[in-house]
């Protein structure tokens, strides 16, 4: 192993980093856990020694102050999903006798950092957590496992192995939204994505591909267009350019529903009939599915059960300091409306 640059101070994610560990297995080495090796601890341990590594004690202890509240901070408070995600965590803490403070990041990174200092510096009890957009690197979250803050990732979640998290099967998800399209007739299907660095979004255009390819049709890489906020603007906007391509085009899935409902709009303004000409296939199942016309098709997304489950989890993290990390998927179904039966 190299030697460390002493430009910083060392940090559980430095040493992750070099033995290629989680920072949660090297947070359990350095405290004697009981699910890592003992070959595993010595070897956290030594790196620790060499390198310099000192706990932060003092945040540790601020932890012990308990609050009695949970810190949320999501990406948009204002969307119906994290909505309800909040009403989850806010039932359960209820429940149990905690507040609930709650932040958004707005998809940016540098606010995400800041807005989870300032629930940290609140000595919030433990915190649920949904990425910014922008997050592609984790070390901002570093500080939280020094402090042995327990800390439950919802829905996007980092790429890093052993954590607490609550998501969906997005593979799944998007694997049965294009199977629907492909059950209603269509066999020029495309793809309207996130931002790939996300999971969730990376999950459904994998099930979507794995759908054509087990259903015997090809996987045309000129229909997969990408934004990265996904948002109405961008929904219309990546509508035109698949039309523009002038390919055959019967159906479209979109990875949320706000740029399908947008999607939806410019087509009807090009005198594209839905869904005959074009089926149209949704993700999240928000409240605006069911106000455009003709009404989305789209997947169920059980926020608020994955509020609840991050909720009870965090209480537990705290009760349970030796508790597993561990990722609870949820289901999803597939919602038919009017924007793509055509039976």
């Amino acid at each position: 192993m190299g030697e460390l640059k002493p430009k910083k101070e060392v940090t559980i994610y430095d040493l992750a980093q070099e033995l290629k560990l989680s920072p949660s297995t090297v947070s359990r080495a350095l405290r004697n856990h009981h699910s890592v090796g003992k070959t595993t601890r010595n070897t956290v341990k030594q790196l620790a020694k060499d390198w310099g590594y000192r706990r932060n004690s003092m945040a540790a202890n601020l932890r012990k102050r308990d609050s009695n509240t949970i810190g949320v901070l999501v990406s948009w408070i204002g969307q119906p999903f994290q909505a309800r995600l909040i009403s989850g965590v806010e039932e359960v803490a209820k429940e149990h006798g905690y507040n609930v403070i709650i932040s958004q990041s707005r998809d940016s990174v540098s606010l995400e950092k800041e807005n989870l200092k300032a629930l940290f510096d609140s000595r919030v009890s433990g915190m649920v957590i949904s990425l910014a957009m922008e997050s592609e690197s984790y070390e901002h979250f570093d500080f939280l496992y020094e402090s042995d803050t327990p800390v439950v990732f919802v829905d996007r979640t980092p790429k890093i192995g052993e954590l607490q998290r609550v998501v969906i099967d997005n593979y799944d998800a998007g694997y049965k939204a294009t199977l629907h399209l492909i059950e209603q007739g269509c066999q020029h299907i495309a793809h309207v994505g996130g931002a790939q660095h996300q999971d969730i979004y990376d999950g459904r255009q994998r099930g979507y591909r794995e759908a054509l390819v087990t259903s015997g049709l090809s996987v045309d890489e000129k229909l997969i267009v990408h934004g990265q906020e996904l948002n109405m603007t961008e929904g219309i906007g990546l509508t035109k350019r698949l039309l523009d391509t002038n390919l055959p085009i019967d159906g479209i899935f979109y990875a949320n529903d706000q740029s399908a409902a947008s999607g939806i709009s410019y087509l009807k303004e090009q005198g594209i009939r839905i869904p005959e000409d074009i089926a149209v296939m949704g993700f999240n199942d928000d409240p605006i599915c069911q106000l455009i016309d003709p009404p989305l098709s789209s997947i169920t997304h059980p926020a608020r059960i994955m509020g609840q489950i991050a909720a009870q989890r965090v209480l537990r993290i705290k009760e349970e300091s030796k508790l597993v990390p561990q990722t609870v998927v949820l289901g999803t179904e597939v919602v038919g409306r009017a924007s793509s039966l055509r039976s």
